[in-house]
């Protein structure tokens, strides 16, 4: 029977392995802060200001006790202590050809019995390319594929569809996969989900630091850096508005300073912006919409 301990264990040490990758790539450590939750459970929060990412953050938490009586509502289930623990990244790079990435794998559960895994991994370009994007949900595809079949397309869908910024009418991003809830059933027991998350969390670094290698020395300019700023102001519009993870965190009062790691420490909003035509800020709002077959589009 798989344990929570087990669990929690094992993403405290994937945690381990990212921060360990990400400094080799970077030249400078990460800062750890432990904290504690009063309610029951706590984490160790990991920050890095570096080289080559500007602002990043890679969390683990493990936290436990009564569940907020908004999330009773919202699961539409009866009174239950839950437990749940995940670890979770945003990096926000200092060049803009390099990508914002974000990553989240977790595990809830409730004292009832219900039980689930969820997660993903989504990719947010200042300036898309559409080789690399091809190269991304490729590398996504394969990791769904060694599980079900059905499993990019299901969950690409679901990425399209979750990171959408409504009031913009665009994609946060090129999307990737995101999933959520998964549990037992007919086809697939709790250790059958676990071992998909657990893939889905080791793909990240063979994701990401070939994304950082290969764009860390390019050139910009102040146009470029003031797209970036933009952009980054559209990240935090979703995880303010939109995010089911900042609001579960502020929902059964988790540190703040950890939540809100994910917002980057510079963005901009300019009023009425508009991009030039056949600019290279035009070609990649072009691309910021649901359902491209990015594999297929490079």
């Amino acid at each position: 029977m798989l344990k929570k301990e087990v669990i929690a264990e094992t993403f405290k040490n994937l945690q381990d392995t990212i921060t360990s990758g990400l400094e080799k790539a970077d030249g400078k450590k990460f800062n750890e802060d432990i904290w504690q939750r009063a309610e029951g459970g706590g984490g160790r929060t990991r920050t890095i200001e570096g080289t080559v990412i500007e602002k990043g953050g890679v969390a683990f938490s493990a936290v436990y006790g009564k569940t907020p009586e908004k999330i009773l509502q919202a699961l539409q289930l009866p009174p239950s202590d839950f437990y749940a623990t995940g670890v979770s990244l945003v990096l926000h790079p200092a060049n803009p050809w390099v990508p914002i990435i974000h990553m989240n794998i977790r595990y809830f559960e409730m004292s009832n019995g219900t039980k689930w895994f969820g997660g993903g991994i989504d990719l947010t370009p200042h300036y898309i390319s559409k080789q690399e994007a091809s190269i991304f949900h490729q590398q996504l595809k394969n990791v769904c594929d060694k599980y079900y079949s059905d499993y990019y397309s299901k969950f690409k869908q679901w990425a399209d569809d979750y990171f959408f910024i409504k009031h913009r009418n665009e994609t946060r991003g090129i999307g990737g996969i995101f999933f959520d809830r998964l549990s037992e059933d007919s086809d697939f027991t709790i250790e059958d989900r676990f071992e998909f998350v657990k893939s889905v969390g080791n793909a990240f670094l063979p994701i990401y630091l070939p994304l950082i290698d290969s764009n860390r020395n390019k050139a910009f300019d102040e146009k470029e850096k003031q797209w970036q700023y933009l952009r980054r102001g559209r990240y935090v519009e979703f995880n303010l508005v939109y995010d089911k993870g900042t609001k579960f965190g502020l929902d059964t009062n988790g540190r703040t300073e950890s939540i809100l790691m994910s917002l980057p420490p510079t963005a901009q909003w300019k009023y009425d912006f508009n991009v030039e035509k056949g600019s290279p800020e035009e070609a990649t709002l072009s691309l910021l919409k649901k359902d491209i077959n990015w594999i297929g589009l490079a």
